[in-house]
């Protein structure tokens, strides 16, 4: 019996958008560990860094709230799934094209524009695929699958490294194989022939921001408690930098990713069970207090076995909040909004990012890395405290 309910609850278009997110990721993360360390050798400083990461993350997150919209208005999915996963498979071997800084920044730019393109339609076909009550295993399940990518892909990186140690430009051209599997995949999805849309203006870029007028409160206070929260969350890449002020070998730095990753993967799934069962907010809760308690001990840490804690720490957080935040979010919308919610919240998470990565790089600069992450550690308690406040009726 709970099998044949496990086969009703991941439909086979489940399966594929989570296969295409393992193999998208699996080739966007052979690069993401090594992308410190090779910019630093083409002249990139950790402020610079940071500029970089937050101005990719605006793009998407100026996309995705219009590029959801359009795909609400179109009343199809499918066509931004593949020309968003497309653009994103094909920016990272051209990424290497040259190490010219503006070069580099546009390639980002390219990449984080398809993830903008495809976000709000891949989740917003998550969503029809599940129930209010199996919203969290569905979204759950997704996340797990996208982040074995991330293991899969620094496993590449890693053991390219242990041959050729150094040698990063290859890496992205191997990138392109797994992205291109991933292409592929998408043309096995096909929209629903019933599916329409209630939106008769095609919308534009302004006109797609008007949903946070309409949108149900709960959904803005809900919104509003995470995007304080991910204006203290910036890139991991500053964890990987942090590492590697300890006095860890590249390789060391790209397997602790491993082992966060993994750790994600494995934890997610569960995850999005017990957001069901027990309520999402307390699933996003327990999320934020262990996100807090990892950026605290982040800043103190020296020891690697204290970073293996740690690391574990964070990818249980990650697989409470990423999957469950959106679940509530997509309860809590009308479904023929999907696209916008979803993507709304995708494109303001983004934006945030870009504040957050680049003040982090500041004050990393400026007052040190401990300094720094006890910074974020204080912002997530804060926010945690706000969010146990909000009605948790859509939970």
């Amino acid at each position: 019996m709970a099998a044949s309910k496990s086969t009703k609850i991941l439909t086979r278009r489940i399966w594929v958008l989570s296969l295409v997110s393992l193999f998208t990721d699996t080739a966007s993360e052979m690069l993401y560990p090594v992308m410190p360390m090779y910019l630093k050798t083409i002249g990139f400083t950790i402020v610079l860094i940071g500029i970089l990461e937050g101005m990719a993350e605006a793009v998407a997150g100026l996309s995705k709230s219009y590029f959801g919209s359009l795909s609400d208005y179109s009343g199809k999915r499918a066509p931004f799934v593949k020309l968003g996963y497309a653009f994103s498979a094909l920016s990272k071997p051209l990424t290497a094209l040259s190490p010219a800084i503006g070069w580099v920044f546009m390639m980002r730019t390219v990449d984080r524009l398809g993830k903008g393109i495809r976000t709000g339609a891949r989740d917003a076909l998550l969503s029809a695929e599940a129930t209010s009550a199996t919203k969290g295993r569905v979204f759950g399940f997704h996340r797990s699958m996208d982040t074995l990518g991330a293991v899969l892909g620094p496993g590449i990186a890693l053991l390219y490294l242990y041959f050729y140690p150094g040698q990063y430009l290859k890496l992205f051209y191997f990138a392109l194989f797994p992205g291109l599997l991933a292409v592929g995949l998408t043309f096995l999805l096909k929209d629903k022939k019933t599916a329409k849309t209630k939106v008769s203006v095609r919308p534009t870029f302004a006109e797609s921001l008007s949903y946070w007028k309409k949108s149900p409160v709960l959904y803005r206070q809900v919104v509003a408690a995470l995007l304080v929260f991910f204006l203290f969350n910036s890139s991991d890449i500053f964890l990987l930098i942090k590492i590697q002020e300890a006095g860890f070998s590249d390789t060391e730095v790209i397997g602790m990713y491993v082992f966060y990753n993994l750790t994600y993967a494995m934890i997610s799934f569960p995850a999005g069970i017990f957001g069901d069962r027990f309520g999402l907010k307390k699933a996003l809760l327990v999320g934020l207090a262990l996100f807090s308690i990892t950026y605290a001990g982040m800043a103190f840490s020296t020891h690697a076995w204290q970073f293996l804690i740690l690391f574990f720490l964070y990818g249980t957080y990650a697989a409470f909040v990423e999957g469950n935040a959106k679940a509530w979010l997509s309860n809590i919308a009308d479904p023929a909004d999907a696209g916008k919610a979803l993507g709304m919240f995708a494109g303001f998470q983004s934006i945030c990012a870009l504040f957050a990565s680049t003040i982090t790089g500041i004050l990393w600069y400026n007052i040190g890395s401990g300094a720094a992450l006890m910074v974020t550690a204080l912002g997530a308690a804060v926010v945690l405290v706000w969010l146990s406040r909000v009605n948790p009726a859509a939970a």
